[in-house]
């Protein structure tokens, strides 16, 4: 069983930064997946980011592309999603999410643990 907790969400300006994280219990850590959902009020779930177990292959869907990075710090069982240039409509509630294998693409349409999610609000 992985357990996932996202911290770090909050309020920022338009054109700000913000980086929230993901801490994750459990064993085998470091052969996973992870990535990165959000959920806008009224609007379908959106995969934002993914990263594969070694950090050397990365996805970011293309409305975050070249403002988002993913990492990860497998000897503290740690995920970044550090979100720069943020727009109004990056506000939506962060999830985290990890597969039980190294396959990215499976995190796209079934993660198989999910976090409790961070909001993260981008207002003047």
């Amino acid at each position: 069983q992985v357990h996932l907790v996202e911290s770090g969400g909050g309020l920022v300006q338009p054109g700000g930064s913000l980086r929230v994280s993901c801490a994750a219990s459990g064993r085998s850590f470091s052969t996973r997946a992870m990535g990165w959902f959000r959920q806008a009020p009224g609007k379908e779930r959106e995969y934002v980011a993914a990263i594969n177990r070694s950090g050397d292959f990365t996805y970011y869907t293309d409305s975050v592309k070249d403002r988002f990075t993913v990492s990860r710090d497998n000897a503290k069982n740690l995920v970044y999603l550090q979100m720069n240039s943020l727009k109004p409509e990056d506000t939506a509630k962060y999830y985290c999410v990890a597969d039980r294998t190294n396959d990215v693409s499976r995190l796209q349409s079934a993660p198989d643990y999910w976090g409790q999610g961070t909001q993260v609000t981008v207002s003047s």
